[in-house]
């Protein structure tokens, strides 16, 4: 059996809409709220009214009405006896002595009913819905009741005023709904103005690489806080396309020595013929520059993934610190050796990430150092703080301001075949986790303070 598809109201597509029907939606409720206790007392009112006229019929009646010792009642007809003519049955026990002339049937038996019962109150349904009230007539010892006065009122002109006050209160009430629904599309719309000026000049700055910034003085909580998290973003990209063209220019920088040396051989190559000898070193050379461009390739493209995919993660010192040792004296069998100092504190960088950081620390002070090379761990609050150091030569005065700029080298000579990247990796890698990496004077050798987060 195929089912018919249930049609939805359309979301609005605007943050305007949203909140205009958000505002509507909460006004709805209010206003059916308001509306409903509204007509719940209107009707309550009138029905005390109803009652009011009711009593005040009855106790005018009653006023004529003599109780006699005997039991029977005697009516002093007033000046203007309209009060009979308008409902009013007088009953002495169950016999009505007075009644209303050509009142229904049923009317009659249900004020027959409350005859002799004391004060009561009852109503008819229906078309010419009454209601009617019995009021006791005592003796004069007033211990007994010896009649009843039963007064009547038709309730078509009490309903009939509360449904016109119930339509009233709907069409007050939707011209009140959409009217809020206006207004509040109305402030929203203009609200929300400045937010869209400022979401497109931000667009135009953001292309254009522009300096200019919004700022928060001057302007309210609410977009004050909007322009501050726009700033912030502006910062943000204007700091990566930054270190794009930094990266870019040190990539260039560092590719066109080797590059040239190829290219200067590849050519010697090809102008005259060459013995075989010159032909091995000239492939030898060419190989060799070959390789130092894939190093600096890797070590800038490595540097660029891991500050692109950087994800939280936690290692362990002196754990971590232990398994470089090893590895070291794995790979270096005669190199100095690595000593782990510290006690047991957790790092917040992941176990990969804290190698690339530490290892290029570690390769210039094997390369250095004399007889040892020292990894230390000091915890302090929020904060682990590493050392690397050595009890080789030290860094040459001279090259303390340009240590971890790309590309330096301290001594180009000494035939390390390295780009002269890596104090500069490392310290992009701690910045990135949240770090640093400095220098530290004092002591013999070079000692290099590595400040991480704690774990």
């Amino acid at each position: 059996m195929k089912r018919n598809p249930v049609k939805r109201f359309p979301a609005p597509r605007t943050l305007r809409g949203r909140l205009a029907l958000m505002a509507l939606a909460t006004s709805a409720l209010w206003v059916a709220v308001l509306t409903t206790v509204f007509n719940l007392a209107l009707d309550k009112r009138l029905h005390e009214q109803a009652d009011d006229v009711l009593r005040t019929r009855a106790e005018a009646v009653a006023a004529t009405v003599e109780a006699r010792p005997d039991g029977r009642l005697l009516v002093h007809e007033p000046a203007q006896d309209q009060a009979l003519d308008t409902g009013v049955w007088i009953f002495q026990g169950n016999r009505a002595i007075e009644k209303p002339p050509g009142v229904p049937a049923g009317l009659q038996r249900q004020a027959a009913l409350l005859a002799g019962h004391g004060e009561a109150f009852a109503e008819t349904g229906g078309p010419g819905a009454t209601r009617l009230y019995a009021f006791p007539v005592k003796a004069p010892d007033g211990r007994r009741q010896t009649g009843t006065v039963v007064s009547s009122v038709i309730l078509d002109p009490y309903r009939s005023t509360a449904e016109a006050a119930l339509a009233g209160s709907i069409a007050l009430a939707a011209l009140l709904l959409g009217t809020i629904y206006l207004l509040t599309r109305l402030v929203v719309r203009r609200a929300l103005r400045p937010v869209a000026a400022m979401s497109d000049q931000a667009a135009r700055w953001s292309a254009a690489g522009a300096p200019e910034r919004f700022g928060a003085v001057g302007r309210p909580d609410e977009l004050a806080s909007f322009a501050t998290s726009l700033d912030a973003l502006l910062d943000r990209l204007a700091a990566v396309l930054r270190h794009e063209q930094q990266q870019a220019a040190e990539l260039s920088h560092e590719l066109r020595t080797p590059l040239a040396r190829i290219t200067a051989e590849a050519e010697w190559l090809t102008r005259r013929p060459r013995d075989a000898d010159e032909q091995a070193a000239s492939h030898e050379a060419i190989a060799g520059a070959a390789a130092t461009m894939q190093q600096i390739c890797d070590t800038l493209l490595s540097e660029v993934r891991t500050r692109s995919s950087q994800t939280p993660g936690r290692c362990r010192f002196p754990d971590l610190a232990r398994q470089l040792a090893e590895r070291i004296a794995i790979a270096h069998p005669g190199a100095p050796t690595v000593g782990v100092v510290g006690e047991a504190v957790d790092i917040g960088v992941s176990p990969a990430v804290a190698e690339r950081i530490l290892m290029p620390l570690l390769d210039n002070a094997l390369r250095y150092a004399e007889h040892s090379v020292t990894l230390a761990c000091t915890a302090e609050a929020g904060a682990v703080t590493v050392e690397v150091s050595d009890d080789g030569p030290g860094v040459p005065e001279e090259f303390v301001a340009s240590l971890f700029e790309p590309g330096r080298r301290a001594r180009p000579e000494d035939g390390h075949d390295g780009a002269g990247l890596g104090l500069a990796l490392a310290r992009r890698l701690a910045r990135a986790a949240g770090g640093d990496i400095t220098l530290a004077g004092g002591g013999p050798g070079a000692r290099f303070t590595v400040t991480l987060p704690a774990g």
